[in-house]
């Protein structure tokens, strides 16, 4: 897997958010001159974590063709995975110019509701898109045990407050990942969240 710098993980971060998954605009906590963007979007390119297509009507480009055609740019499906935020053969991204994506019902794209999110039946797949080693891979392991863990478990395993937890479930497991992580209430009272098998 390619080694990213934190400029390139919120590019395609952004684009994965995006139903085209297109690179541009890009966000706006970035603040890149236009020969700054060049230089990352050909390091994307070269590593086809990017690629070119013809530009929609209303879609920004970022250069034009040489026969006048606007190009634009989208996270490829090696990009989208390159974060984490799909598996493979999860959903069609980038298609080869001259050839338009594959859609369902009324244009929209055949993937789960929201571009970048993997379905609840890819859970494990998108287990094992996130880093070994990271603070997000303890709490997903802990996840896992047949107990669960509560709060005060991952809190202390992660050295992270404890909104800070409930948010890293809420967001980026079950919203980003599309892990099924469920909530359950002990005996004792104690609140435990674990993923559903």
């Amino acid at each position: 897997m390619p080694k990213l710098t934190g400029t390139q993980l919120i590019i395609l971060s952004a684009a994965a958010r995006r139903e085209d998954c297109a690179i541009l605009p890009l966000p706006r906590k970035l603040k890149l001159d236009s020969d700054a963007a060049a230089t990352i979007f050909k390091d994307l390119l070269q590593k086809k974590l990017i690629a070119e297509q013809p530009s929609s009507s209303d879609a920004a480009a970022w250069r034009d063709g040489e026969d006048g055609q606007r190009m634009m740019l989208v996270a490829t499906t090696a990009g989208l995975r390159a974060i984490g935020a799909a598996a493979a053969d999860e959903r069609t991204v980038a298609p080869k110019a001259g050839k338009k994506a594959r859609r369902g019902p009324k244009g929209k794209s055949p993937t789960s509701e929201r571009s970048g999110r993997t379905r609840r039946g890819d859970a494990a797949a998108a287990g094992s898109a996130v880093r070994p080693g990271t603070k997000q891979a303890q709490v997903i392991d802990l996840l896992r045990r047949p107990k669960g863990a509560s709060i005060a478990e991952l809190a202390e395993v992660t050295a992270w407050q404890p909104h800070s937890v409930r948010g890293v479930i809420a967001g980026a497991l079950k919203k980003k990942l599309g892990l099924a992580v469920i909530s359950e209430r002990t005996e004792d009272g104690e609140r435990r969240y674990r993923i559903r098998a």
